[in-house]
Order: C-alpha cells, then sequence, then structure tokens
C-alpha cells in the first residue's frame, strides 16, 4: 500500500502565508460566521477581500458579487457559508485560480450520512485534480501570526499578543484536527507560551495533519511542530512527516487521540477518522524520529520546552531543591521516567559542601534549603559550577511556593543558564497555578517551566532520547529478500485456491524468505504415520494437517513428546477423532510429523494488514501463551532489522532474551533479522495476504526456528464472496 504523496510545501504555501485573503459569505451580522471572520482579519496586513451578492459594502468595505469579481486572485478564501452552496464556490476557487479554500461548513463525511460523504468526496477530488489545496471541512479555520491573519471564526482569542510578540517567541507550530482544541492550546499565549501557526485540518478531505506538518517543516519561523489528531486515513504519510522534520532537526511531537475503544467510535463521529491502531502509531514515529507523547494536558509544555533547549551535554540532570519534601518528589520522579541523576563530584561536590549547611543535602538531588536560595551569592555558585559540570544536562529546580520576591531569583537562573548554553526546568508546586513567577519563568528565554515532576522528566528523557535517535531516522535499510524469491512467492500466493494457507506450505513459503522453519513429513493414514515415525526415529510431534483449523492446540490436534511408531499411531488415531468431534466440517488431510526442538525462549512474530496502515507486523512473548501474556509490539512493515532489535526492547518481558533457568541468551542480532524477514513478506503480499502468524519461533541462544506458521489470504477470500454473490 503505496501512500499518497505529500502536498509539497510550495502548494500550500500561498493559502498558508497569503497574501490576499476573500471571505466568501461575509456579513454585517457580527455574530455570523463571516462576521467573526472579519473580526479576527481585521489586523490583516494583506489585502482583504468580501463576498456576497447581498451586499455592497459592509462596515464601509466593498462587497464583492462573486470571486471572478476581485481586482486579483485570491491567495485564500475563506468559505463561511452553509453546506448546500459548498460545490459551487469550490469551482469557482478553482476557476479563478485561488491559492486554496478553508471549508468551515460540518454535516459532511463526519455525520455517516451517504449523501453528504458524498459531497466531500467530490469537492476533495476536484481539488485534488486541480491541484488547489483544500482544507476542511468541519475546521474552524487557521492563524499565521506573522502576517497577523487570524483566519478563524473562533472569537475570544487575544490574536493581538500573539501577533505583537516577537517573531523568535512564535516558536511552535501547531496542527490539529479539532479545532477546538488546537485553539484552546493556543490560548497558552496567556501563559507566555506562543506559536508561528495554528492550523486545523477538520475532515482532512483534501489537506490532511501529515501535508500541515510537511508544511511547518520548511516554514523558517516554525522550530517545534506539534500535532495533535484523532486518526489519519493514510497514517504512513506522517511517518515521512516525522522523519523529514527529525533530519531539519525539528521536534515532531505528536499526541494521539482515540486510544481505545470509545475515542475510535467518537472520532469516526466527530471527523470521520480511522482511529487506526495506538500501538502502531507509536511504533512509526519512534522509528521516524518523531515524539509520542500521550497526554493532551501534557503536550503544551513539553512542546514549550523543546523550543527552548538545544542538545544535551549528557542524559543526566541535578535536581537543585529547597525542600527534603520536593527533592524526594523529584527523585520519584526522575526514576520512573528513566532519568539518571549522577552524584555529584569533584567541583560540584565541593562548591556543594561549601554553600550547603549542615540540615541540608549534599547528593543529588540535593536540599540546598533556604538558606542557600536567599543568597544570592550562593545560590550562583551552586548553579554555575552545575551549569559548567557536562555531566548533568540540565538543572531542576522545584518551585514549591509562589512568591512576589521570586522576581530577581528567576532573572538570576535565567542569566545563568543562558550564559552557560542551557536550559534549567521550573517546577511548579504551588497550589497557585498562575501565581506571582509563573508567567516571568514561561516567558525568559532559559527557564521551562512545568506543573508537575511526571512532566518535567518525562520531557526530559524524551529531549535525551529525541537526540539520540536523530541520525537512526536517516536510516534507508536494504531490502534483506531478494526479488526472485518475492515473486515466486506472489505467484504461488496468487494461485493458492483457498484462504488459509497451512503449517506445512506457510513454512515452505517463508523458507524462501529466509526464514528458519522445521522440516516434516505429511502422512494421511495410520499406516503411513507408521511409516514415517519409524523412519524419522526420535521424539516426534504430530500435528494436524487442516486448512480449516487456525488453533491447533485448542481442538486436540498436537501431540508432543511422541518416541516410536505405536505411540505415534495411537497418538493419530486419537487426535482425528477429537478434531472431528470438536470441528466436524472441517477437511482433516492428515498429519505432519516433525522432530522436537529443543526447549527455548518462544516468541510470535505474526503480521495483519490494518484499514489504515496497511501491514503490521507484530513480536511478543508466549507462544501458545501469547493471548493471556499480551505482551507485543506492533509496527508498520516493513522494519529493518535494527528496528526489530528496537521493538524487542520494548517487550515488558525482553529481559528473558537475555538467559532465564539455564537458558542461553538469544541471538538477538539473528532474531532481528528473522523478525524483518517476515515483516517484509507481510509488506511484500500485504495486497493478498490478510493476517499471518509465526507461533512459536523458538529461540535457544543462535538457534532460531519457526516450529509453526499459517497463512490467512485476505483478498482471496473477498474474491471468493464475490462470486458466490
Amino acid at each position: 500500500m503505496t501512500p499518497t504523496p505529500l502536498r509539497p510545501s510550495a502548494q500550500l504555501d500561498r493559502l498558508f502565508n497569503p497574501r490576499s485573503i476573500a471571505i466568501v459569505g461575509a456579513s454585517a451580522n457580527a455574530s455570523s460566521f463571516g462576521g467573526r471572520f472579519m473580526q479576527n482579519l481585521s489586523g490583516f496586513d494583506g489585502a482583504l477581500y468580501l463576498v456576497n451578492p447581498r451586499y455592497d459594502e459592509i462596515g464601509g468595505v466593498q462587497c464583492h458579487a462573486a470571486l471572478a469579481d476581485l481586482p486579483e486572485v485570491p491567495d485564500c478564501v475563506l468559505v463561511a457559508t452553509g453546506l448546500s452552496m459548498v460545490e459551487a464556490i469550490v469551482e469557482e476557487a478553482i476557476a479563478v485560480g485561488a491559492g486554496g479554500v478553508v471549508l468551515i461548513a460540518s454535516g459532511f463525511a463526519e455525520t455517516g450520512d451517504a449523501e453528504t460523504a458524498a459531497v466531500q468526496d467530490r469537492i476533495a477530488t476536484r481539488a485534488r485534480e486541480s491541484g488547489m489545496p483544500l482544507v476542511g471541512p468541519n475546521t474552524i479555520g487557521f492563524v499565521n501570526f506573522a502576517s497577523r491573519g487570524g483566519a478563524t471564526f473562533l472569537t475570544g482569542l487575544d490574536l493581538e499578543k500573539g501577533f505583537d510578540t516577537p517573531a523568535e517567541r512564535r516558536a511552535i507550530g501547531l496542527v490539529s484536527q479539532s479545532g477546538a482544541l488546537g485553539l484552546s492550546l493556543a490560548q497558552s499565549m496567556n501563559r507566555e507560551i506562543f506559536f508561528s501557526h495554528v492550523l486545523s485540518c477538520g475532515n482532512s478531505a483534501d489537506v490532511d495533519v501529515a501535508d500541515c506538518a510537511n508544511f511547518l517543516v520548511d516554514d523558517p519561523g516554525c522550530k517545534v511542530i506539534v500535532c495533535l489528531l484523532e486518526g489519519l486515513a493514510e497514517p504512513r504519510r506522517m511517518e515521512e512527516v516525522c522523519r523529514r522534520a527529525t533530519l531539519a532537526g525539528k521536534p515532531l511531537i505528536l499526541c494521539k487521540m482515540a486510544r481505545g475503544t470509545s475515542g475510535a467510535e467518537a472520532a469516526a463521529s466527530h471527523t470521520g477518522s480511522l482511529a487506526g491502531s495506538q500501538a502502531a502509531y507509536r511504533s512509526m514515529i519512534d522509528r521516524a524520529g518523531g515524539i509520542m507523547v500521550d497526554d493532551f494536558e501534557d503536550l503544551l509544555e513539553i512542546a514549550a520546552f523543546f523550543s527552548k533547549v538545544g542538545a544535551p551535554s549528557s542524559d543526566g540532570s541535578m535536581v537543585i531543591a529547597t525542600s527534603g519534601g520536593a527533592a524526594i518528589m523529584a527523585a520519584d520522579a526522575a526514576e520512573t521516567a528513566g532519568v539518571p541523576l549522577p552524584q555529584p563530584d569533584g567541583a560540584v561536590l565541593a562548591t556543594l559542601a561549601e554553600h550547603i549547611p549542615s540540615f541540608g543535602a549534599v547528593r543529588n538531588p540535593a536540599d540546598v534549603t533556604a538558606e542557600v536560595v536567599n543568597n544570592m551569592a550562593s545560590l550562583t555558585a551552586c548553579v554555575e559550577t552545575v551549569l559548567a559540570d557536562n555531566s548533568y544536562g540540565l538543572i531542576v529546580i522545584p518551585h514549591p511556593l509562589a512568591y512576589d520576591t521570586a522576581t530577581p531569583r528567576i532573572q538570576l537562573l535565567d542569566d545563568l543558564a543562558g550564559k552557560a548554553g542551557k536550559v534549567i526546568a521550573m517546577v511548579w508546586l504551588s497550589g497557585w497555578l498562575e501565581g506571582p513567577g509563573a508567567a516571568e519563568i514561561e516567558a525568559s528565554r532559559n527557564l521551562a517551566l512545568f506543573r508537575s515532576n511526571a512532566t518535567c522528566f518525562t520531557a526530559i528523557r524524551l529531549w535525551a532520547d529525541w537526540h539520540r535517535r536523530r541520525s537512526a531516522a536517516a536510516e534507508r535499510a536494504p531490502r534483506l529478500v531478494e526479488e526472485a524469491a518475492r515473486s515466486a512467492v506472489a505467484g504461488k500466493l496468487a494461485a493458492w485456491g483457498t484462504s488459509t494457507i497451512p503449517e506445512r506450505e506457510a513454512k515452505a513459503l517463508l523458507a524462501a524468505y529466509g526464514v528458519p522453519v522445521t522440516g516434516d513429513r505429511r502422512a494421511a493414514s495410520a499406516e503411513e504415520v507408521r511409516i514415517a515415525a519409524a523412519e524419522m526415529g526420535g521424539r516426534l510431534v504430530m500435528k494436524i494437517d487442516s486448512p480449516d483449523i487456525a488453533h491447533k492446540t485448542e481442538v486436540g490436534g498436537i501431540a508432543l513428546g511422541l518416541q516410536g511408531a505405536e505411540a505415534a499411531v495411537a497418538a493419530y488415531e486419537k487426535m482425528v477423532v477429537a478434531v472431528r468431534t470438536a470441528v466436524p466440517s472441517a477437511r482433516i488431510d492428515g498429519v505432519i510429523l516433525q522432530h522436537m526442538v529443543p526447549e527455548g525462549l518462544e516468541i510470535v512474530v505474526g503480521a495483519r494488514v490494518d484499514p489504515a496502515f496497511g501491514p503490521l507486523v507484530l513480536v511478543g512473548l508466549g507462544g501458545v501463551l501469547v493471548e493471556l501474556m499480551a505482551d507485543s509490539v506492533t509496527a508498520p512493515a516493513p522494519v529493518s532489522a535494527l528496528q526489530a532489535k528496537a521493538m524487542l526492547a520494548r517487550l515488558r518481558g525482553a529481559s528473558l532474551l537475555d538467559g532465564f533457568r539455564g537458558q542461553p541468551a538469544v541471538d538477538r542480532r539473528a532474531l532481528s533479522e528473522i523478525i524483518a524477514r517476515v515483516s517484509e513478506f507481510a509488506a511484500d503480499h500485504g495486497d493478498v495476504l490478510a493476517e499471518m502468524d509465526v507461533n512459536p519461533l523458538i529461540c535457544r541462544g543462535a538457534e532460531i526456528i519457526a516450529a509453526d506458521a499459517l497463512l490467512v489470504l485476505g483478498a482471496r477470500e473477498a474474491e471468493d464472496a464475490a462470486t458466490s454473490a
């Protein structure tokens, strides 16, 4: 499944950086959508045109009957009319050569109504055919703070404050499917956090979150990109945006809503979005260098932090607290987030010991007590010494109380951090959330404000992790599987006569991709079982051979540790009866005999085809207990061996790979390559594959072998259904 190419930023530049804007549906009614657009664009520094055939002028400004009557072709057309007029206006905008259209009307695909969904499809198709970008429908518009372009109908926003703020402080570009939530973040201007752009996509009929974020990658005023989304029709496009942003040195921070079933249903009704797999989003964003944030409430503070920090000198942080309790809280949060707190030595240890009184704590976290904080010379000495030590990438200072007298200390800390080229994180612990000092910290260039220790240390971990992953984002690993093997397997899959490919044939197809599999023999009668068992010798495994049975254990279709021909025959006869009783309709082709594989760690490697992502590869622990253990990681296929290794590291039970109860450590490099080969299989044949299951993959040191496999062809099922209809 090849994703639709991203819209080039140049195609969106006229729309989002307009020199001229036309409001279709302009109105003398100040409370109407058209009237509110006019109010928010009153300070626009380009040309503003009003279009409505019902008026000659509005508030002394000429009103035109149609877009064709304007003195110039508008860069941006804001459509503030009802649904019934939208198609005609889009056609008119295309005809005059407009730079783009923003549709605010709702009632399209998000309602589930086939007729209005068809209207949305038609206008999106026309926009793509013409090359004219279309934003919406069901959007609240956008704001470009550089051009004073408040192209939104929402009121109650202090846009002037953002417009008047120096450009260097407007470092964050925000993209949101939800217009209201996006602009709720934009209200952080009252917290001294400012944006270059706030872009809302709504239903994303044409331009979506990925296109908007891609535009911000190329915008020189944007240093950090924040994306708030519910779901994407083609999420793989966002992977390319993350990669481009990372290579450009711009952190892209994404918060994905609709993580559960209820949220996914709400997303479908809100913007018509397909929520998609949360685990797949995380893996995709991580490997492309993006940053995934779980909570909307954390998004703003983490983005503001990234807009201020440079590259860390180390992963370690130093906590300088004035309270023993605050120091303990910080230590707990650091440990939970995985942020190291190196103990001081050398000059840092000596300076802290010199200035911290005996009832404080000379360690990390340090309790410097109120004596040091109230003594500017002591505070300066302690902070300067820690900032100069590159074993500390950052200082964290818990701020327990809001004081009117805090301003001089805030200014001092900002100056010290600026001279050192570092940032100091301040954790606001006061219940007075907007008390004295909060706005001053937010406005400081070298101080970052957090309202919880958890968010602070999560941000620090994400920061260090992002800089480690930046080089990996450029990785384009070569294929492991030859084209000849891909072509041969594709031919066999196309010729397959049923929707389910059972174990023996499935393993043969996987072996063509370099996946090590167990050898076996098929037997279709008791006598054939007797002969095969006698010739094979040793301890054997017997499995039912049926294209109608996916899970053999559940129907008595597996027997282990069979020694000798008589035991094999007895197991065969018992198995056939058990399976026929459990699944009377199943076709039984016989049994498969294999040698017992030495005991090892059981891994499952599977794949399924997701409606949004296409093929997804899954890695988990557990073998037959995989559902019970529920320890798995999912990623869009294909993955490289390096990416597969990272997936293994994310398993909760990853330590089992290092050996347990006398078992040797699993060769992670070899296992990662096998996972990569399975993922290539899934990616290559996702057009016909519904799901695949390699379970168990038995791992003992460097000896790794697939003991069972199953392939299900989704396209075949669809064809069969169509034929029988």
